[in-house]
């Protein structure tokens, strides 16, 4: 039995599976998970000492790779003065005058511990907002495990939706509305049936939870202007996105320009944290200047946002942005030129589907009509050979500023041999 066999018995006792989030148990790839005790730049090291290439980074934050010195002397800066304090800080206001400046449309800010919190948070000031209940989401999107949000289409439809989860509120349910990715038909039925109802559409600009679905600019234009039209919030999620694809993230990117916008990840420097931002006028909603209520006991806890801040002041000259862009294209090149395999990306977020000549992908619909090569068995061949990726089909990968044409390289050679068998 390995280390990490014994370690995971030993979880299953005393935690759900075993695990603290359900994609690190190895259900959608089988096997163990390997347990992990540390990395260094592009490198995660496992319990016996062995380090792997990463291309998860810990699902995203860290843009900089594993250790980057300048934001872990933030966070050890911060634990000297005071890990947790309860109290108005000094070190919350610097991140968010550093955001504000520099992204237009986020006039306000306010600081929670994840990005389900900052989700919920947000769909609250919409509906405080505008004085209505329901909430319109797309199929494929994922933006938490909020009741409201943990559910989908069946045909398409708002009217047929179906829960992701057991336990989740049936009233609360009745709220959302969920129409497909890339259907403009759709849309437009949607609004027209129920635009005088809808507080807001909420929609990742880049669906990045089901594998990687880019959305095209007009789709994108056409919800903005059936927003205004119909007076809704534009909402976007920007949790993998926001200062992962560029320093606006996708809304500036695309040019689109939200009403409120949810962000995590990146902005915490790879320690917990989400916020909520937008427009003036609805985020002096929130308590204490408004009515819509929100408190967390540890939100803009001063590690994360020291830490946060250490993060975004290395990004914000954009340097970084255009190598990990010039790195993406040559992974995207090396991956697409393996047989059976499709790559979709944006900036240093990819996705290699294991299917042949299947771009794009840009819906639900897609995908299920595209088979794809088991996943599984790839997944262990690349582990084993030193390369590791999200243990799930449909989740996506990172680059960080850590990696290099060297590791590009050996994860196009692997997966090739992985591919064979």
């Amino acid at each position: 039995m390995s280390t990490s066999d014994s370690l995971f018995a030993r979880s299953k006792l005393v935690s759900p599976g075993g695990v603290h989030s359900p994609v690190r148990a190895f259900k959608g790839v089988g096997g163990t998970p390997r347990f992990m005790t540390g990395g260094a730049g592009a490198h995660i090291r496992d319990v016996d000492g062995r380090e792997i290439l990463d291309f998860c980074m810990a699902f995203g934050p860290l843009i900089l790779g594993h250790g980057n010195k300048t934001v872990r002397d933030a966070a050890v800066g911060a634990i000297d003065k005071g890990w947790s304090l309860g109290t108005c800080e000094p070190y919350s206001l610097a991140l968010a005058e550093f955001i504000t400046s520099r992204i237009p449309w986020v006039e306000s800010i306010r600081f929670v511990n994840s990005g389900t919190e900052a989700v919920m948070s947000a769909l609250r000031v919409a509906r405080g907002a505008t004085g209505r209940d329901r909430i319109l989401k797309f199929d494929g999107c994922y933006h938490g495990h909020t009741d409201a949000m943990l559910i989908r289409s069946g045909s398409g439809l708002a009217e047929a939706t179906e829960p992701d989860s057991a336990g989740l509120n049936k009233a609360t349910l009745g709220g959302t509305l969920v129409a497909p990715l890339n259907d403009e038909a759709a849309l437009e039925q949607v609004f027209a049936r129920h635009g005088a109802e809808i507080a807001c559409a909420i929609i990742e600009p880049l669906p990045a939870n089901y594998g990687l679905l880019p959305q095209r600019l007009e789709y994108l234009q056409l919800l903005e202007r059936l927003c205004r039209k119909h007076g809704a919030l534009l909402l976007l999620d920007e949790v993998i996105s926001g200062f992962r694809v560029g320093f606006q993230g996708c809304a500036g990117l695309f040019g689109i320009e939200p009403d409120l916008v949810t962000y995590g990840k990146v902005i915490g420097g790879g320690f917990p944290v989400g916020a909520y931002g937008g427009k003036r006028q609805y985020m002096e909603l929130v308590a204490p200047v408004g009515p819509v209520y929100q408190a967390g006991t540890l939100s803009a806890n001063p590690v994360a946002m020291c830490a946060g801040l250490a993060t975004l002041e290395q990004l914000a000259d954009g340097r970084l942005y255009a190598q990990l862009e010039a790195l993406g294209a040559q992974l995207e090149q090396q991956l697409n030129a393996i047989p059976g395999v499709t790559v979709q990306r944006l900036g240093s977020v990819f996705w290699p589907y294991l299917a042949a000549d299947a771009a794009p992908l840009r819906s639900l619909a897609d995908l299920k009509s595209k088979p794809a090569t088991p996943f599984g068995p790839v997944f262990h061949r690349l582990l084993e050979a030193g390369i590791y990726l999200a243990p799930s089909a449909f989740e996506v990968g990172f680059l960080s500023a850590a990696h290099n044409s060297t590791h590009v390289a050996q994860l196009a050679t692997q997966l090739r041999v992985a591919l064979q068998g």
